[in-house]
């Protein structure tokens, strides 16, 4: 290690372990100023990473998610008078965006994963709209966990932690 007494005679310490420090802390800062200007550009109320499902009937998947997850409407846009376009839910901030199948943009469905306050109750109004039972509620090491399928083809895992 040198000390140089080069600014206004206190001293200067030249070490290349100060130099890889000052340079790693500076990465870190420019890293951070990008993830805050990145997350800038994304609009309220949407996330990083969404779902979008193209299904059949998307107006009862907006009934369905509403009756089950008390879903919220977003956004709908009709392609004709009975086809969405794209429509969007939010289920307590989280956004889930879908369409229409068509001849063009065929059936794609998910398996999600959805903690929820009670999965009993969650699974039992699954099952009361209209989803077929995949797992039966049950203690799991991550919590309470059931598994349905919806009448427009996703597979959906309903927890709440125990």
């Amino acid at each position: 290690m040198q000390i140089d007494y080069v600014n206004n005679g206190k001293p200067v310490i030249e070490c290349p372990v100060f130099t890889i420090l000052s340079i790693i802390h500076l990465l870190i800062l420019i890293k951070k100023q990008i993830d805050m200007e990145t997350a800038a550009n994304i609009p309220d109320n949407y996330q990083r990473i969404m779902p979008y499902l193209i299904i059949h009937d998307g107006s009862k998947f907006i009934t369905f998610m509403q009756n089950v997850f008390n879903a919220t409407e977003q956004y709908r846009q009709m392609r004709d008078e009975k086809t969405i376009m794209h429509a969007e839910i939010n289920i307590e901030g989280s956004t889930i965006m879908f369409a229409d199948c068509t001849d063009t943009y065929q059936q794609q469905n998910a398996g999600l994963f959805i903690y929820v306050d009670s999965c009993d109750a969650t699974y039992k109004k699954a099952i009361d709209n209209g989803a077929d039972t995949v797992m039966p509620p049950a203690n799991q090491p991550y919590g309470r966990s059931a598994g349905v399928k919806d009448p427009f083809g996703n597979t959906w895992w309903i927890t709440n932690p125990i």
